[in-house]
């Protein structure tokens, strides 16, 4: 890759009229020395840059006219022609600035006749009258006016008449545009000419000598009438709320800055504003002028937008920097910060929102330059305790959390400016000391860290006070930000305030401190809890601190990174990680890489010898953890220097990563690897174009030879052998079976290779050429690709295929090109929905190859005659048509054949294929089409075949009930219920398919002969043939699939061809394929498919097509098409009103694809303009959405429901529905409460969208995660209407719940309204003085826990929680309790009592929760509540029937004992001394525990109950266990009692007790566990048992089995395996785990007993065996791999092996087998096994990574490596070496059987899908074995096999071998696209196959070398490729 060129400027010539180039010819000398020389010679040039050149030459060359030149005619006809030129020019033209800044050096004694020139220039340009020219004259104006002192005084000359023109301007503009309204291109257009003309007004005004002085400020002067115009204009332009919000703002600027040219006297403008602002205008003070030009202003009904903007002019224009406006602009200023707060209640546009943000910024601003220099007064009024900064204070905190960016980033410049504000009122003072900032900070400080808003403001007051008053409040913070940078939308602010703080504490420090200790302090604080995370947090977090907060501190303090290395290194061995944990390790590595990639790393050899070892680099590399191994690539990839040298050993290791890591299922981790590599690579190819200059200049500089250690041409042939290793590791990544991970991979690095290196022309020298490296099997590896089943693989192989500069030999060969072309064209009709996805791209390959058969290339009747210099686009346009022209043949015959059958077409050419490659050839097709005449006649033809296509199909789509289409059943009832669908559709078909439903017998198996025999015993019409001429019985699957997939594609396709195919203005015009009636056409298509389909995937589909056309439309210059989505919005809105019975819109499916029609309109409308098709669609919307009588039909209702939804749903509508929010939420609230259950479902789904809207997408499984919560302020300032509308309907309900009389109303609008409220939480910045107070819903939730309906209690409970605040929840709980009846009452309501309780509870958890509660205080309230608790303990006893207000009760019990239950200082716990437990003892000695249960069925409550009262029983049996040091004399009841429970909640909970809190309370209960297990039938409490008796040691139980439950620990062993091979469930993993443990006892115990039980450990095996398979549930292989981690010192690596060599081999298998499941977390647990395998005394000489923590994907190596090395050891290799060739060859698998399975019955039954693993790959486990196997073999020492079992298998190998070279020649030519599956399974045996023969020949001694491995590290001896190509036999 050659040097970047800059890219050169683009500059439009210049040029004259006719007449003033005749002009110049005339006065031009000869000599060409003259001007007119000099301005000819440049006006004849067509290059602009060019002509700069000579333009810079006009000013030196007039310098050398001596004065008498003034009156040369020649010059001043020049002068003349420039002025023409200039304002020829275009305003951005670079001519246009060179032009004036040369005339502004003209020689003095030129100027008067320059002035003149340019004066009568302009002049005539402000008489034109053409109004589409006015936007070039204001450009004029406005560029005279800009550093062009000709221009400035030529319209200072003709002011009067600059001013005149503009007015005119104003009106003829505002008058076209109404007279356009509707087009949207031209009123953009004159909108913005309006805009650029109000700037250049107020620039003139400005800038311009003549507004100086007051000669014209006089009422019969021609220059004041046109600025009263002008102003007058400017006004109406402010009111007019129809134009852009742009030019109102504008024009409110230009009213201000107008009235303060105009007023007189000035000293009184202050007070004439304050009273336009106030609306408060005398009229009899102020001049009549005034009131002429402004009587708007004067009024009182200014609109809000109006004032908005006169308050951004009164702020922008007026002089707030001096003293001017004395006392007077500080009431003004006043003034106008009162009116901004009035507004802020007012507005509801987002947009009118972001402008009062800024405005209200602007006004601190003002205030800060005010107060230096104001009165006493102002300082008082703008003090941090004033109503002025109290309620700016409150604007921050109600919007620091809005949506928008751009308005939150306002919220903290306010906040900024007021800490500004209150300094400059308090000068002086000592600002950490201020009572304002004190209380300022311990209040943000009290806030909880989710709030976003909390960062920058406590970032602004670091910068102020500084950081050490915050950590003397709390020294945890660092720490506290940290742990939330998990969340990625707080991760930005909490970087940025951890940045400010240590940056704020080192300069503190160092200020502080004479010597270099405060740096350990620092460290301390700052760096430790980085460590911290690194090492132990969660990924998220650790990711996000990588990636914001440790680049910015090691750029802050770089000097930290030798203090973090050594900190990591000593604890890396400590810390190794996991797959859950990075460790140190990985710790180490993410502080390495940011180090390096910031440049604090002078090289990379400073790195890897000074602070990183080469052996921690690999195990990097291979980690265990996915983020360690993209850390260590990141510092081998990444360098803050480009040209950086790639060194030999980064170049190893990079190797070394590639061959592990290439198939990561995480599409992150992917990325990232993709992403570091071609970072690599672009440092390989940057710095070797810097060793080829050295080369080339042969330059022995130091400083240059520093670069590398070797001569530039030693490290270039390093880099092309590298780059060469690493594409020949990715093509053989590719092999047949490699997984989509690989591949994805594979090709995303070979693309960015051919990228960073691509074919360059000329003599520009690259390192590496990727097309060099592809020969004809790489070819052909790329296009199999095609046929993976994932599209991004086929997408990215094309790709790359485009990039390589070269031609296949495949493409060369006419018999070949025509089997590929054909094979394309038959998966093209494929009824598998991938199979024409692989036919478009192997049809666009051979398109942009220009490899078609010739047999194709003879039908295109006209040749065509290429241009040169588009010849390949014209080849590649003359394909593709040609192509196009074939498959549209075939789809007309085929579409022809569908209309007499569609069961056919289903069966054998399913027609969207065809179709499907017809829109991808299009999508690649160039736009600038050649062949016009030829493509109309195509396009025309393609679109009436969608359209007969569209109409065979849609029948069926538009049918009731689409999905449900089976008309083969298997009773009558339900075929007679489908006759009614049946009769609906009646397509045109022969069969009888769609007029009668069938029947089926009903059978176990259902497959193709059961089908085709019992379809034909109904009617043999019903067989189908299919496309091999088999007869198939066509399901109702297939038919469906076929419909909605043609629908699908024709509706991308028309999207398509709007989209690119230019739209002809006339239809006989020659500039465009598309007439404006074929586009009609289109829209009514799809107008009518959305509106009336019925099937989701057909309208979801024919919306992404209808979008595109939508896009097309409203970017046409055609005004008829412009207007096309405007017209169709009103007809579907008056369809949807009228509701009429006729009607075909679907009422049901959610409204089906109206919403989606309704978006599409919507959301392609301009967002910069006024958005009014939204608008008043929304208003009629929520009109039709509103409650209607019952006379009414409720189906308009149903419909604009579902509408809004998906609406509010949209983001591509952003900001612009907020403003419906409110009205919506009312609507669906409303409609709840609806006696329709369709209105009442539809209401449910808008609610369920709106709570989405406004509080966010819930991001964890938290309903309300303080991330989705919103305080009350914010709330209700955003959405004002909703504040009375749910007071309102909150108390409606509360009195309602709590009547006394008759039977409640159940109220359902309850549920909507409680779910919003809950969502609210009150700030503590909010005090007592908001209108907005949620202290008013209080009492009404509090009586909403009335209700009669358990679930409304519990909803009310929580939503009272955030309306109460913190230090008020003690007062509410005693005041609740206190409403709690007496023992002695005789009536109360249990559903009032159990509402309160509730209430307690949540209120009580709340506060327990609370962190910032000092303890003395929190012990303090929390006794008080206990008290009051204590005088209604009645509720928890037998005295209350109730069982589920006990149960509450006792709830709340257990959470005062959970909280007091820890002593205070000196004091016995406060439990103990309130005599609380002895209440506690009572209650439970007195309940049915003890006492025993009179109910013989279960109650309403009881299991609730049980769950209460075991909780608080556990809690007292625990606390007097530890006083009593473990005695159970005083406890009420013990846990064999509780285990004793005939109730299994009981049992549950005490098991849970005991498994959690594992001591010697469980310890003693081996017996009684023994017990309860053999009877207990309880599914989770007998899983329970056995989970804690396998955490016990078996010494405690397995001897008294026999005692107990009269098992011998044999017996009990049998009846475990037993257990764990029955069961599928949780008890199978636990029983197996538990079974290990027993055996591992056992035969670590009962050496002399092993023979006995050796027929149970066969069982044990093969029930390890069982539990890996793929079928069985993720825990059993989960419990696999912890059993074989387990027993992996006694079975699988023992020096003295205890099983026999097959069953040992059996369980090593079963390592392997885990290790490529395509479960994560299963491959990690083997990964377990095989690290402790390395650990191990005997083996860890095995590897170079004993006792790492590695990736699964080398562990499969290692655990390779460490079996074979294992054989030796035992000396079992001749025995074991069969059993691993099976491995090797796939033994036990029936090779017909894996070849013919693929196609049984997978055209019949489409959706079912077998087992599949996307990660395992076979030929990757056979390379490592055959690789270790051969490494075996090498070596001596060891005993080969007897000859005749080497006979045996070679004999086996080679029939395998000859059986299949006789399939693959069964296989038709292009098998690889045709049957892919059957060609990728035979060609995996042939590699395994193969592999096999080698080694067997190897070992007989006829193959000495030929290894089958990768590179050749993998080998001792010469490398080969793993994926061999194929012989020719075997072809």
């Amino acid at each position: 890759m050659g040097v970047k060129k800059k890219r050169e400027m683009q500059v439009a010539a210049l040029t004259v009229c006719h007449q003033d180039l005749e002009t110049l010819r005339s006065f031009a000398d000869v000599e060409g020395k003259n001007l007119a020389s000099l301005l000819l010679r440049c006006v004849q040039l067509t290059d602009g840059v060019s002509q700069i050149h000579y333009v810079k030459q006009i000013v030196p060359l007039l310098e050398k006219v001596d004065k008498n030149g003034i009156r040369d005619p020649s010059v001043q006809s020049c002068l003349d022609i420039l002025a023409g030129i200039y304002f020829s020019l275009s305003l951005k033209n670079p001519l246009k600035k060179v032009l004036a800044s040369s005339l502004n050096g003209l020689p003095e004694f030129f100027l008067t006749e320059a002035i003149h020139s340019f004066t009568s220039r302009l002049h005539k340009e402000l008489n034109t009258t053409d109004l589409y020219s006015y936007r070039k004259v204001i450009d004029n104006i406005s560029s005279c006016t800009e550093n062009f002192n000709l221009g400035r005084v030529s319209v200072n000359n003709l002011l009067q008449n600059v001013l005149h023109f503009l007015q005119k301007s104003f009106i003829e503009i505002l008058e076209e545009n109404r007279k356009f309204a509707g087009n949207h291109i031209v009123q953009t257009q004159l909108m913005n000419d309006l805009l650029v003309g109000i700037r250049v007004s107020m620039m003139l005004v400005q800038k311009v000598q003549g507004f100086q002085g007051n000669l014209w400020k006089t009422s019969t002067s021609p220059m004041w009438q046109s600025m009263c115009g002008l102003l007058s204009i400017f006004i109406k332009f402010l009111s007019d709320d129809d134009l852009l919000q742009a030019i109102q703002s504008t024009s409110g600027l230009a009213v201000i800055l107008f009235i303060k040219t105009m007023f007189h006297p000035s000293e009184k403008i202050p007070e004439l504003i304050s009273s336009l602002l106030l609306r408060s205008v005398d009229c009899t003070s102020i001049p009549e002028w005034f009131i002429c030009s402004c009587r708007s202003l004067c009024c009182a009904n200014v609109s809000v937008s109006t004032l908005l903007f006169l308050c951004q002019g009164t702020l922008a224009m007026l002089d707030w920097q001096d003293r001017s406006m004395g006392p007077s602009g500080e009431t003004l200023l006043l003034d106008t910060v009162h009116v901004l707060f009035t507004l802020s209640s007012q507005i509801k546009e987002s947009t009118l929102e972001m402008f009062l943000s800024r405005i209200l910024a602007s006004w601190t601003n003002a205030a800060i330059h005010t107060l230096e220099f104001s009165s006493p007064a102002l300082k008082d009024s703008l003090n941090g305790n004033s109503s002025t900064v109290g309620r700016l204070l409150e604007y921050v905190y109600t919007h620091w959390e809005h949506p928008l960016d751009a308005l939150r980033h306002q919220t903290k410049m306010i906040f900024r400016n007021l800490l500004q504000i209150h300094e400059l009122t308090v000068k002086g003072a000592d600002l950490v000391t201020d009572p304002y900032f004190l209380e300022l900070t311990k209040s943000l400080l009290q806030l909880e860290w989710h709030i976003k808003g909390k960062y920058t403001c406590l970032g602004c007051l670091v910068e102020y006070i500084g950081i050490e008053h915050i950590l003397a409040i709390d020294k945890s913070i660092p720490s506290q930000i940290l742990e939330v940078m998990g969340d990625q939308s707080l991760v930005p602010y909490a970087s940025d305030l951890l940045e400010t703080m240590f940056k704020s504490h080192k300069s503190h420090l160092k200020s502080q401190t004479v010597d270099s200790t405060w740096i350990d302090q620092w460290h301390e604080t700052w760096v430790s809890p980085l460590l911290h995370i690194l090492c132990e947090g969660n990924l998220d977090q650790k990711s996000y601190v990588i990636d914001y907060y440790l680049p910015k501190l090691l750029n802050y303090s770089p000097e930290s990174l030798r203090y973090m290395v050594k900190i990591l290194q000593t604890s890396i061995d400590a810390k190794t990680g996991s797959c859950n944990s990075r460790g140190a390790l990985g710790a180490l590595m993410a502080c390495l890489r940011a180090a390096r990639a910031h440049g604090h790393l002078q090289s990379a050899t400073d790195a890897w010898e000074n602070l990183v070892s080469s052996a921690r680099i690999k195990q990097g590399l291979i980690h265990q953890h996915c983020q360690v191994r993209i850390d260590t690539l990141g510092l081998l990839c990444e360098s803050n220097r480009s040209t950086e040298i790639v060194t030999t050993e980064e170049m190893q290791w990079i190797q070394f990563f590639i061959t592990y890591n290439l198939n990561s299922q995480s599409p992150g981790v992917r990325q990232q690897i993709c992403s570091l590599l071609k970072k690599l690579f672009c440092r390989i190819q940057e710095s070797s174009q810097v060793l080829y200059k050295l080369e080339q200049s042969k330059s022995k500089l130091t400083a240059e030879s520093e670069l590398t250690k070797d001569q530039p041409s030693i490290t270039l042939q390093q880099y092309k052998n590298f780059m060469s290793s690493i594409c020949s590791s990715l093509f053989e990544a590719l092999f047949p079976g490699s997984s989509y991970s690989t591949r994805f991979s594979a090709l995303t690095i070979l693309g960015s290779i051919a990228e960073v290196f691509p074919v360059l022309e000329g003599s520009v020298q690259t390192v590496y050429q990727l097309s060099q490296d592809i020969d004809d099997g790489r070819f052909q590896t790329l296009m199999e690709c095609f046929t993976s089943t994932f599209e991004e693989v086929k997408t990215l192989a094309f790709d790359l295929l485009m990039k390589l500069s070269i031609r296949a030999t495949q493409f060369q060969d006419s018999e070949k090109l025509q089997d590929f072309f054909q094979a394309a064209l038959e998966l093209s009709t494929s009824t598998k929905p991938y199979d024409c996805v692989t036919a478009s791209y192997l049809l666009n390959l051979l398109i942009w190859q220009d490899a078609l058969p010739a047999s194709l290339s003879a039908s295109l009747a006209q040749q065509v005659e290429c241009r040169d210099g588009d010849k390949s686009a014209a080849v590649v346009e003359r394909n593709t048509l040609m192509v196009i022209k074939c498959l549209m043949e075939h789809l007309e015959e085929e579409v022809s054949q569908a209309e007499n059958s569609l069961l056919q077409a289903a069966a054998a050419f399913p027609m969207y294929g065809r179709v499907h490659c017809i829109t991808g050839m299009l999508q690649k097709l160039p736009l600038n089409l050649q062949l016009v005449s030829e493509w109309r006649p195509v396009v025309e033809k393609l679109l009436l075949l969608s359209y007969r296509l569209s109409t065979v199909v849609s029948p069926v789509i538009q049918s009731s009930s689409p999905e449900g289409l089976i008309p083969m059943d298997t009773d009558s009832e339900s075929a007679s219920r489908l006759q009614v669908i049946l009769n609906e559709i009646q397509p045109r078909d022969t069969n009888d398919f769609f007029n009668q439903a069938k029947i089926l017998k009903e059978c176990d198996s259902f497959d193709l002969e059961d089908l085709n025999a019992s379809v034909s015993n109904i009617d043999t019409s019903a067989e189908i043939k299919g496309k091999e001429g088999k007869t198939c019985d066509v399901t109702a699957q297939m038919v469906l699939v076929c419909c909605w997939r043609s629908m699908k594609e024709v509706a991308l396709l028309l999207g398509t061809l709007c989209q690119l195919l230019p739209v002809r203005s006339v239809p006989e015009s020659s500039d465009g394929l598309l007439t404006v009636e074929q586009v009609k056409e289109i829209g009514e298509y799809f107008k009518q498919h959305l509106l009336q389909s019925r099937h989701r995937g057909a309208f979801e589909l024919a919306y992404t097509g209808f979008v595109k056309l939508t896009e097309i439309l409203n970017r046409c210059p055609h005004v008829s098409l412009q207007k096309l989505p405007e017209q169709w919005l009103w007809s579907v809105l008056e369809e949807i009103k009228c509701s009429d019975p006729s009607s075909k819109l679907c009422a049901t499916r959610r409204s089906a694809g109206i919403p989606f029609y309704i978006q599409a309109l919507l959301a392609s409308e301009p967002k910069k303009g006024k958005m009014d098709l939204l608008k008043i669609t929304m208003k009629e919307l929520l009109s039709l959405a509103g409650p209607i009588n019952d006379s009414q039909s409720t189906v308009p209702q149903v419909h604009a429901l579902n509408i809004l939804r998906a609406l509010f749903r949209d983001t591509r509508l952003g900001e612009n529905i907020i403003p419906y929010v409110a009205d919506g939420a009312k609507a669906a609230i409303l409609g709840f409460t609806s006696p329709v259950w369709a209105v009442r479902n539809s209401s449910t789904l808008l609610f369920s969208s709106l709570i989405t809207r406004i509080f966010g997408v819930k991001r964890g499984r938290d309903e309300l995660s303080k991330t989705n919560r919103m305080t009350g302020r914010e709330f209700f300032s955003r959405f004002p209407e909703l504040y009375p509308f749910l007071l309102q309907r909150l108390e409606a309900v509360a009195n309602s719940v709590d009547c006394d009389m008759g039977e409640p109303d159940r109220h359902p609008s309850m549920f909507l309204l409680l779910l919003v409220l809950e969502r609210l939480y009150p700030s503590p910045m909010d005090g007592t003085s908001s209108a907005l107070n949620l202290a008013s819903f209080v009492p009404f939730i509090i009586r909403c826990g009335h209700s009669p309906i358990y679930r409304s209690r519990e909803m009310a409970a929580r939503a009272l929680v955030p309306f109460v605040m913190i230090d008020q929840v003690p007062n509410t709980i005693r005041a609740l309790l206190a409403t709690l009846p007496n023992s002695t009452d005789q009536c109360f309501r249990q559903n009032h009592i159990h509402g309160t309780l509730l209430q307690v509870f949540h209120l009580l958890q709340a506060f327990t929760d609370y962190k910032h509660r000092t303890n003395s205080d929190f012990q303090q309230e929390l006794t008080d509540i206990t008290v009051c608790t204590k005088a209604k303990l009645w509720l928890a006893k037998r005295q209350n029937p109730c069982l589920v207000t006990r149960a509450v009760y006792m709830d709340i019990l257990f959470l005062l004992t959970y909280c007091l239950e820890k002593p205070t200082k000196g004091n016995q716990p406060v439990l103990e001394s309130l005599g609380f437990w002895e209440e506690v003892r009572g209650i439970i000695s007195g309940s049915e525990l003890v006492t025993g249960f009179l109910w013989t069925v279960r109650v309403p409550g009881l299991p609730q109950y049980l769950e209460s009262l075991t909780k608080l029983t556990i809690t007292a049996v625990q606390t007097v266990l530890a006083e009593t040091g473990g005695q159970t004399r005083d406890v009420p009841i013990t846990f064999s009692q509780l285990l004793q429970s005939p109730f299994p909640e009981v049992r549950l909970l005490t098991l849970g007790t005991l498994l959690k809190g594992f001591s010697s309370a469980a310890s003693g209960l081996g017996e009684e566990l023994l017990l309860l297990a053999m009877k207990e039938a309880h599914p989770e409490c007998f899983c329970k048992i056995l989970k804690i008796l396998y955490r016990m040691d078996p010494r405690e139980w397995l001897p008294q089995t026999e005692l107990c439950v009269h098992l011998t620990p044999k017996e009990f062993l049998i009846w475990m395996m037993d257990i764990a091979s029955n069961d599928r469930s949780e008890i199978q993993s636990v029983s197996l785990r538990l079974t290990s443990r027993v055996i591992a006892y056992y035969l670590q115990t009962c050496e002399e007993k092993r023979d006995s039980i050796t027929p149970e450990l066969k069982q044990w095996v093969q029930l390890i065996v069982l539990s890996c398979g793929d079928s069985l549930p993720m825990n059993s292989r989960l419990a696999a791999a912890e059993v074989l981690t387990s027993t992996t010192p006694l079975f699988l690596t023992n020096p003295c092996p205890i099983l026999e060599l097959e069953d040992t081999l059996a369980l090593w298998r079963c390592v392997l087998i885990l290790l490529q499941s395509e479960e994560q977390a299963v491959r990690d647990a083997a990964t377990e096994t095989v690290t402790t395998a390395m650990s191990q005394e005997n083996t860890c000489q095995s590897t170079e990574f004993a006792f790492c923590q590695v990736d699964a994907s080398i562990a499969l190596a290692l655990a390779l490596a460490v079996l074979c090395d294992l054989l030796q050891q035992w000396d079992q290799l001749a025995s074991g070496l069969p059993v691993l060739l099976g491995w090797l060859l796939g033994e036990g698998d029936d090779l017909m059987g894996r070849v013919e399975s693929p196609h049984q019955g997978e055209e019949d039954y489409l959706f079912e899908k077998a087992e599949v693993n996307f990660w395992a790959e076979t030929l990757t486990f056979v390379k490592y074995l055959w690789r270790h196997l051969f490494q075996l073999f090498c070596k001596s020492g060891w005993h080969t096999p007897s000859s005749e079992r080497l006979c045996h298998l070679q004999k086996m190998v080679s029939e395998q071998y000859h059986l299949l070279s006789l399939l693959f020649r069964e296989l038709p030519p292009t098998a690889e696209f045709l049957k892919t599956v059957e060609y990728t399974k035979l060609r995996i045996q042939e590699e395994r196959t193969l592999a096999g023969l080698r080694l067997l020949a190897f070992l007989e001694g006829k193959e000495e070398g030929s290894p089958l491995v990768l590179r050749a590290e993998d080998s001792p001896v010469e490398a080969s490729q793993l994926t061999v190509p194929r012989t020719k036999a075997a072809c």
